[in-house]
């Protein structure tokens, strides 16, 4: 089933397609890592946050040994978010959550839950992150999460070109490696598949991992790697994954579906 943001993507993409458009601006965690026929990426935006948020109820959430034997109630639509928050704290409840950030936090409050997940970075562009919010920096994010990509036409080469101006390379090359990480297990982004590339001092920090839909398996691989020799890994690091236990994952979730 195709998400509220799947849909717009792709509305985006009929629009450029079709000449209504010259330029399509996409929150790159929600664009397909295959691109349709006819558009390109024409650049990346340097990347806000990518972490995940916990908007709790209350004048605090305390995370410690009491919390993972607590009956909690937490609130978010992303299996990915469901599978890690279960890993960590599997005798807590996951409640469906959708709809804009604005019915979100309505339904929050609202609600018997002790709390919900968000994107940072999409509470942030909007200024609507609570102060009773936590970052959740144990939790690795959807692969591009935080960061803005542009789209043009294949054709439109002098466009190309003028977005390769304010194109950022770190932020570029970060969500290449983790796209092509997802793209090599599964494909798809509606799966609880987790990747985060980082560049600092000529080299690339790489964590990733899958995990079962339920949270109970997990299979994570981290990496540091020379900046020059960067090229492709996400694929490389995907089959190491894979052959490390990670396939039993994939095939389990391949075979029953990673719906909510």
């Amino acid at each position: 089933e195709m998400g509220v943001q799947g849909i717009f993507t792709r509305s985006l993409d009929i629009a450029l397609l079709n000449n209504k458009i010259d330029l399509a601006v996409h929150s790159m965690k929600d664009v397909p890592t295959q691109l349709p026929e006819g558009i390109a990426q024409a650049a990346v935006l340097k990347r806000a946050s990518w972490k995940d948020l916990l908007i709790y109820k209350g004048e605090h959430f305390i995370f410690d040994d009491k919390l993972a034997a607590a009956d909690c109630i937490i609130a978010t639509s992303s299996i990915r978010r469901k599978a890690q928050w279960l890993n960590r704290y599997p005798h807590h409840s996951i409640e469906n959550l959708r709809g804009n950030v604005n019915t979100r936090l309505r339904k929050l409050e609202e609600s018997n839950w002790n709390g919900a997940i968000f994107a940072a970075a999409g509470l942030e562009r909007i200024a609507l992150r609570p102060e009773n919010s936590v970052e959740l920096d144990w939790m690795l994010p959807a692969p591009a999460q935080g960061a803005i990509t542009v789209a043009c036409r294949t054709n439109d080469i002098s466009l190309l070109q003028t977005c390769n101006t304010f194109n950022d390379t770190n932020t570029d090359l970060c969500t290449k490696i983790e796209r092509d990480f997802l793209r090599a297990l599964l494909g798809g982004c509606s799966t609880p598949i987790s990747a985060l590339a980082q560049v600092s001092e000529n080299q690339v920090h790489f964590r990733g991992n899958i995990l079962s839909v339920d949270g109970k398996h997990k299979v994570e691989i981290d990496k540091t790697i020379q900046l020059s020799e960067a090229a492709g890994i996400g694929k490389i690091y995907a089959a190491e994954l894979l052959a490390n236990g990670g396939q039993e994952i994939a095939d389990g979730i391949q075979k029953k579906g990673p719906s909510d």
